[in-house]
């Protein structure tokens, strides 16, 4: 474990703060579908109201048709808060992992099947990582009070320093918010770690002369005057599936279908959220697409699993990809199958749990009051 410079806090990379977590057993991978679905229902039977599901809504259909939430990453965290079950099987990433162990009580056990599940994003801003940036940012505007704001996408140990820090948490359908507090509250924004979130969400309440980019990786060449004469300083992180969307895409599938209409998420690319119908939250995706009017078109500009469940949801709307299979894939949420649900759970039926995320009292403490900030709003 390694000390932090402006905190109190203790915490290393996640590369090796997850590197306990337990592997699929051999006998568990050539599993068929017919096979697990079975296993998995019996398991669930068996410990009822004892284990909650939650499936992302970037899993696979065979993961969130065995769900009892789908959703969102802080929508299935309070679902899980909310639930009586001893036992919280996250069915996402990593930082979700977390999340949900930030928020449920102490007697709640949050497990995730796989250990490769982990986030690129939440990667590109490491606690530690932030932590040695800090002090760097701070001299380049040494008479400014920064905020860190974190995006939910971030590891609970970034929440934590942004707590320290005098900052807060925020979701993607809440960023504009958080931003105007965090305004009030000091002089500039430190946002992390999603650029175009951060980008798109300083467009929305009219600062986008007022950005600059802070690159961690190439530090000692950094525009100390561009840091300081900005409000917000956008760290160089991003979404390897929203990143990929581009101006193109919208214009062939407009090509393809005319009456289409276009609804992509906020991490994606200005120059994509500005070609788009709409943008907003997985949660705002799926309620367009419930409230369309039947023989309507949608591209949708998300992770293709999402798209694949609309699909099923909604046969009365005709819902398209904004591009290709490949281009939409979420190689993390992949990593969740369903071998690995059907291993943790008939686990739990033996009475062993496997891949037990446990985030520790400080950091969860911290945490939780960079939500409340966020709540409060």
């Amino acid at each position: 474990m390694a000390k932090m410079k402006t905190t109190n806090l203790e915490t290393e990379l996640s590369l090796f703060k997850y590197d306990s977590l337990e592997q699929l057993p051999e006998e568990y991978r050539t599993l068929s579908e017919h096979e697990r679905t079975e296993r998995i229902e019996r398991s669930l039977d068996q410990l009822d109201d004892d284990v909650v599901v939650l499936g992302h809504n970037y899993q696979r259909r065979e993961i969130v048709e065995h769900a009892d939430f789908v959703g969102d990453s802080y929508q299935l965290s309070v679902e899980a808060a909310n639930a009586d079950a001893e036992y919280v099987v996250f069915c996402g990433v990593t930082f979700m992992a977390e999340s949900a162990d930030i928020i449920t009580d102490d007697d709640q056990t949050v497990i995730l099947p796989s250990m490769e599940a982990s986030c690129p994003m939440a990667g590109m801003a490491e606690a530690l990582q932030v932590d040695s940036a800090w002090e760097k940012i701070e001299s380049s505007a040494p008479d400014a009070e920064i905020i860190p704001i974190t995006y939910m996408n971030s590891y609970a140990d970034l929440k934590a320093f942004c707590a320290e820090q005098g900052g807060a948490v925020c979701t993607s359908s809440n960023a504009h918010r958080v931003f105007e507090w965090a305004l009030e509250q000091g002089d500039k924004i430190l946002f992390l770690p999603d650029k175009h979130l951060g980008e798109n969400t300083a467009h929305r309440l009219g600062l986008e002369g007022s950005t600059a980019e802070w690159n961690p990786w190439n530090a000692e060449e950094q525009d100390g005057n561009a840091v300081a004469e900005s409000d917000i300083i956008l760290w160089d992180g991003y979404c390897q599936v929203h990143e990929r969307f581009t101006v193109d895409h919208i214009e062939s599938v407009r090509g393809d279908h005319p009456e289409a209409q276009v609804v992509v998420h906020p991490e994606c690319r200005r120059q994509v959220v500005e070609s788009a119908d709409v943008v907003g939250s997985t949660a705002t995706i799926c309620e367009t697409v419930a409230d369309a009017d039947p023989g309507e078109t949608w591209a949708i500009g998300t992770e293709i699993h999402l798209v694949r469940h609309l699909q099923r949801w909604h046969p009365e709307v005709s819902v398209v990809p904004l591009c290709g299979d490949a281009c939409m894939d979420c190689n993390a949420m992949r990593q969740t199958d369903p071998n690995y649900l059907t291993w943790v759970l008939e686990e739990l039926v033996s009475g062993r749990e496997r891949n037990v995320i446990e985030v520790p009292v400080q950091e969860k403490e911290l945490a939780m009051l960079a939500l409340d900030r966020m709540l409060e709003l």
